[in-house]
């Protein structure tokens, strides 16, 4: 890995485990950030690791003491893909890449209008819409309202005087880069929802490189929209929980 594509992973990294955190904190779980990984304490919450890696080389004890291991189902985000963490009773959960967009890169028009929660029921109903009917829209809580860093950016039809949300995104700024999360579309498809997305990334954020990570059709997509991968990263988890999306 360059050192230019290195540090961008270290950015993104950095950025997807302040989003970790604030969700955390939505929750009422507090983690902690060390020299070489971000971790929490207690069992955080569905579908958000335990630990994410900052740095390369991050010790494994070390990292495994700082988590609650003593329930199954632990996971951490192994952000440089550098972990061995079979010893210590976890398997890899899923393999993917993290993703860079420039700054200042050109958008497509997009078929729908955007807009940010700015309130329980708007942040219920983007909820809603990023379920499908899984049952977890309880997992997005009216706390992420008041985390300064993080927006929670939803796409309607304009002739849809209903106004329902039918695609959106999590954003969460951080100093160099901003980060995008939960990005979904039209019957959960990523590819129909890119363009309202990175439309309103770049109004809201002109001067930030967009970071993230993706695997499978949903990186597929994500290239064909501007990205290119930057390295890989590994989410470990013991079994007996679901593992980490975002």
């Amino acid at each position: 890995m360059t050192t230019s594509r290195q540090a961008l992973v270290r950015a993104a990294a950095r950025n997807n485990a302040e989003w970790c955190a604030a969700m955390c904190r939505a929750h009422g779980v507090t983690g902690e950030f060390g020299a070489d990984a971000w971790a929490a304490p207690v069992r955080t919450p569905l579908y958000y690791p335990d630990a994410v890696t900052l740095e390369p080389g991050a010790g494994r004890d070390a990292l495994v003491a700082r988590i609650d291991t003593a329930t199954p189902g632990a996971s951490v985000k192994d952000s440089f893909a550098d972990l061995e963490l079979a010893e210590a009773g976890f398997g890899v959960l899923f393999e993917a890449q993290w993703i860079h967009r420039p700054a200042g890169a050109a958008t497509a028009a997009p078929d729908l209008v955007w807009d940010v929660a700015g309130d329980p029921d708007t942040l219920r109903a983007w909820a809603l819409a990023w379920d499908g009917g899984a049952g977890n829209a309880d997992l997005f809580r009216p706390g992420l309202l008041t985390e300064p860093e993080t927006f929670v950016i939803l796409g309607r039809r304009a002739d849809d005087t209903e106004g329902r949300v039918v695609a959106g995104a999590v954003a969460s700024r951080s100093e160099h880069v901003v980060g995008v999360s939960n990005v979904f579309g039209p019957d959960g498809a990523s590819d129909a929802a890119w363009p309202v997305v990175l439309h309103a990334l770049a109004r809201l954020f002109p001067a930030l490189p967009v970071v993230g990570y993706e695997q499978g059709a949903d990186l597929a997509a994500a290239l064909r929209h501007g990205f290119e991968p930057v390295g890989p990263l590994r989410v470990w988890t013991h079994s007996g929980r679901h593992g980490p999306r975002d």
